[in-house]
């Protein structure tokens, strides 16, 4: 997880630990999973602390001063409670509960996950892909890395909003997916439509058609609107892709480190490979991509056939 994404939760911890209802137990195991988190938590309290000092002028119910601790939650719990009481006085309660509030879901290699959304949209994640939401507003999602399928409840009044990369989304009622390592994003239509890039290129994709981006380039193609998606079922189906790309879906949906050498990295593959048939017998993927299969103790690597 990047610095960006621990700052985010902190900050998100930070505000719902003022709530008298927070739940510790969640809090406690998310700063006991990674030894940064701790530091980050108290940075943002005093960001938070800061922010409150400012508006005290405006604070009509001065906060008393508390007990020296006894434990370091309880003075987190005050800290929390008092900004939040200083705050929601300063800018007024109902603009306090509509600030945003970012929170990360993700999943490890191997592993797939459904994130159910307020509004009623849904979200499907593939391995070793991450998610960022908002829980003031179900609407917006931005694709760290990895892949993703969308089912969006449409609203023409509050469109659904989706940033992959440098890459911005409009659903227009939609079935679609999103694949992103950072430098390279693909979007592909399985059901309604998807506007991309609505304040620049706005294209618009439909289903059975798909987008990749690179750069400032977007090259649109065709697709098999059934196999938007197909990973969820263990089906992974290609029409000319780089095997960079089918070594990294791989690994994402296998929980096995899978790499394409620099030999054979751009060598393109077209077919569907089964992701359990490829689980189990990984040796195959000589005879089905055309390659040798080098295993080492990290996995298994893709190399030209001497």
């Amino acid at each position: 997880m990047t610095d960006r994404h621990i700052d985010d939760e902190a900050l998100d911890w930070a505000i719902r630990m003022a709530e008298p209802d927070a739940d510790w137990d969640a809090f406690l195991a998310w700063l006991e999973g990674d030894a940064a988190r701790s530091d980050r938590y108290d940075r943002a309290v005093a960001m938070l602390d800061d922010a409150a000092g400012a508006a005290a002028a405006v604070v009509t119910a001065p906060v008393s001063a508390p007990l020296e601790p006894v434990a370091r939650p309880t003075r987190r719990r005050w800290i929390g409670g008092a900004i939040a009481a200083a705050l929601a006085g300063a800018i007024g309660l109902g603009v306090w509960t509509q600030l945003p509030q970012p929170y990360a879901v993700a999943t490890a290699p191997g592993e797939q996950r459904t994130v159910a959304l307020g509004d009623g949209s849904s979200i499907v994640l593939a391995g070793a892909s991450t998610v960022t939401l908002d829980h003031r507003d179900p609407r917006v999602a931005t694709v760290e890395r990895g892949e993703m399928l969308f089912r969006v409840r449409h609203d023409a009044d509050r469109p659904f909003a989706v940033r992959a990369g440098a890459l911005r989304l409009i659903d227009l009622g939609t079935v679609f997916d999103v694949k992103t390592d950072g430098a390279r994003t693909r979007v592909a239509v399985s059901e309604g439509a998807v506007m991309v890039d609505p304040d620049g290129a706005a294209l618009r994709l439909d289903p059975g058609q798909a987008v990749v981006a690179e750069g400032e380039t977007l090259a649109r193609h065709d697709v098999a609107a059934a196999d938007v998606g197909g990973w969820r079922e263990g089906r992974l189906a290609y029409d000319d892709a780089p095997l960079s790309e089918v070594a990294a879906d791989l690994s994402r949906q296998t929980g096995r480190r899978i790499v394409a050498g620099p030999g054979i990295a751009a060598r393109t593959f077209r077919g569907t490979l089964d992701v359990a048939t490829i689980r189990e017998r990984p040796a195959l993927l000589g005879t089905l991509l055309g390659v040798a299969v080098r295993q080492d103790a990290e996995g298994w690597t893709l190399e030209p056939r001497r």
